[in-house]
């Protein structure tokens, strides 16, 4: 912090501010859909982003050939999501053209910008594809999106995924807080313990004089800091900003119930694949129900290998060319991590959505990591399921023709079938087309 900002500033300054089994949804549970939920909310087209740090083993996970998955078989690695050959589709050949650090994590996974590469910036980020689209997929409901995270850290890794707080980024580059815990999930979408419209009213225009008085005490404040210290505070001021549209949000939602939820609170310190489990399940809900037409979630990493009894770091283990025992723990962790996706997948095929139809057919799903293997920045894992995307045929091994195809492009043609109006994302110069055509 700058000499100049002294702890009597500091004071004067801050004196302004102050293992469970999932359920279906029950309509018995909820008040009526009528009141959950408005004519269109959770019947429209849904995008959920999961992404998981360090990559995949490269001989074991990623196929050698391109065609039908029922004609080249699944590989090692991919062999849990069997039951699903038909519904699934892998691409390759895409690279985030914005990511110059394999330490950089995530950080530009679902915006690829890069983010060191800004004349006069340290850090500069931009909006991420998942809160594009949810300007228009999810006007209308309780949530603009679930951003999801795991608090965990391998070093300074994060599991893979650098120092953000989750895959989302807003419009002006800084990152969303993410619900850490299945616990913190499960009070956002079941917990009625809320002020009353009035409460929430009185809270955003207290909340709004605060930020005037804020914004006059920094303004001489800013003159006196170092530039770092500046953006600090313009990130602090980012972050009150966003705490108010979840205000305002939530104001309009708050004559109108959530559902009962369909399950016991889940424990305080839910790690691992469990934690997985149970992130997956109230997705689904979410989704269901209408709460929101957007997830995102950054899935934990380290807590899973140690839950598989791998002592190994998350970080250790990605360099696991140095010995038999880690490339084995690796193939292993691989098909944890799918084994988990195709329970997902069966939870989307066996789900409803409010109007009784099949949330699978409504549901684009993408899942990847920032990394291929090890440090490897391109060619990066790209797995797509979900009937949402009408143009899409499953069940095949695209291997783009074009090497290095930005994977701006996937992003662009996965929100253009759902229905986004966008004509370009990031660094994209197109959509793919391949990806469109069997």
């Amino acid at each position: 912090m700058s000499a100049l900002y002294t702890s009597s500033n500091r004071r004067s300054f801050l004196k302004l501010g102050g293992a469970l089994m999932a359920l279906p949804y029950l309509e018995s549970l909820a008040a009526p859909v009528s009141k959950i939920a408005s004519s269109t909310a959770g019947t429209g087209k849904k995008m959920i982003f999961l992404g998981g740090g360090f990559g995949f083993t490269k001989d074991t996970f990623y196929p050698k050939k391109s065609g039908k998955f029922e004609e080249i078989g699944l590989t090692e690695g991919l062999a849990p999501l069997e039951r699903h050959l038909s519904d699934i589709t892998m691409v390759s050949n895409l690279t985030n053209r914005g990511a110059t650090n394999p330490h950089g994590g995530s950080s530009s996974y679902l915006t690829g910008a890069n983010v060191a590469g800004t004349p006069g910036k340290r850090f500069h980020n931009s909006i991420s594809c998942d809160q594009l689209a949810a300007e228009q997929l999810s006007s209308d409901t309780r949530f603009s999106s679930l951003v999801l995270s795991a608090k965990e850290k391998d070093g300074l890794q994060q599991s893979g995924h650098g120092a953000g707080l989750s895959l989302s980024w807003d419009h002006d580059g800084k990152p969303i807080p993410g619900a850490n815990r299945p616990l913190d999930l499960y009070h956002k979408l079941f917990s009625t313990a809320e002020e009353s419209k009035g409460e929430l009213v009185k809270r955003l225009q207290a909340k709004q004089s605060v930020m005037d008085l804020l914004k006059l005490e920094a303004g001489g404040l800013k003159r006196k800091l170092s530039k770092v210290d500046v953006e600090k505070l313009d990130e602090y001021f980012t972050g009150v900003r966003q705490v108010e549209k979840g205000l305002e949000r939530q104001a309009k939602w708050v004559d109108i119930p959530k559902m009962r939820a369909p399950f016991d609170v889940p424990d305080e310190g839910v790690k691992g694949e469990e934690a997985i489990h149970l992130m997956y399940d109230m997705i689904i809900i979410a989704l269901q129900t209408g709460m929101t037409n957007v997830v995102s979630y950054r899935q934990p990493v380290c807590s899973l290998l140690s839950g598989m009894g791998v002592s190994l770091k998350a970080h250790s283990l990605s360099h696991y060319g140095f010995s038999k025992p880690r490339t084995e723990a690796s193939r292993e962790r691989d098909k944890k991590c799918m084994t988990l996706f195709a329970h997902f997948i069966d939870r989307l095929k066996e789900a409803k959505d409010i109007e009784g139809k099949p949330l699978y057919d409504s549901c684009i799903v993408s899942y990847g990591s920032n990394l291929r293997s090890g440090h490897e920045l391109k060619n990066l894992p790209a797995l797509l399921t979900g009937g949402g995307a009408e143009g899409i045929k499953h069940g095949r091994h695209l291997k783009l023709p074009k090497q290095n195809t930005p994977l701006a492009n996937y992003w662009l043609t996965l929100m253009q079938q759902a229905g986004v109006s966008l004509d370009s994302f990031s660094h994209s110069d197109g959509i793919i087309d391949e990806l469109l055509h069997a």
